[in-house]
């Protein structure tokens, strides 16, 4: 790899950390980048019409950017640490940091470009699908034993059995006794939704925590023909703290 003209102690350090790092000079070329950032870059490369990670010494931190003129701009003006999110030719996304590298006299010699949080695209998508589904049906803390699970929407097969694993940990983590399943904002109540609620039921069962149907609006009650009888129903939330209060005075 092209030899870096600055402190070979300064670079031993900057190897020796388990990021991705880069140098660029004051006119923004790449000269230097750690093992862990050639590793990286021996995948990127190729998105750029390069071979190899140390085809990419010498170039111009411009080749990398959609609009050279903003990046400059923003290097030009540096004068602390500049932190931004990147999506790398739709393959990877990580957060990039740029410092100057400056000497006793203020005087900038190079920059540092640090990678870090590497994912490729999928794995970013799929790590957002999980936080959307970990939002998608909320576990709400209404007592100091008791928590309450909005089941709003369309509730299909994938949604309820993050519910139930969700619940399940939370109910063992906290030492939940009493679990409120609010069906008022579900659209459709059907035997799939039944199977779910009584597979809830019997896990709950198994972990001391009592599941409490609440929420049975009038359209739901015409399909009552689905539920579980043996399940504990409410007709709202109110009626359901009621009964928990009442074993809790």
């Amino acid at each position: 790899m092209a030899a870096l003209k600055t402190d070979l102690t300064m670079t031993a350090a900057l190897n020796s950390i388990g990021e991705n790092i880069l140098l660029a000079d004051l006119n923004y070329d790449l000269v230097w980048m750690n093992d862990e950032a050639e590793k990286l870059f021996a995948k990127i490369a190729p998105l750029f019409g390069y071979n190899e990670a140390e085809d990419l010494i010498g170039k111009n931190m411009d080749t990398f950017h959609k609009t050279p003129s903003r990046q400059r701009e923003i290097m030009e003006n540096l004068t602390n640490k500049h932190k931004v999110r990147i999506n790398i030719k739709n393959k990877f996304i990580a957060d990039i940091v740029i410092t100057p590298l400056n000497d006793d006299n203020e005087e900038t010699l190079y920059y540092i470009v640090m990678l870090m949080d590497v994912t490729t695209k999928a794995e970013e998508d799929e790590r957002k699908d999980h936080l959307i589904e970990s939002l998608s049906i909320p576990i709400l803390k209404i007592w100091d034993n008791a928590v309450a699970v909005p089941l709003i929407g369309d509730i299909d097969d994938s949604r309820l059995e993050q519910l139930i694993s969700s619940l399940l940990r939370e109910c063992t983590e906290v030492d939940i006794q009493y679990a409120l399943i609010d069906l008022s904002g579900i659209s459709t109540f059907n035997a799939q939704i039944s199977h779910h609620l009584r597979q809830l039921n019997k896990s709950l069962q198994l972990v001391g925590t009592e599941c409490l149907v609440v929420g049975f609006t009038p359209k739901l009650a015409l399909s009552f023909e689905y539920f579980d009888h043996g399940m504990k129903t409410f007709k709202n939330t109110h009626a359901g703290l009621q009964y928990i209060l009442s074993y809790n005075r």
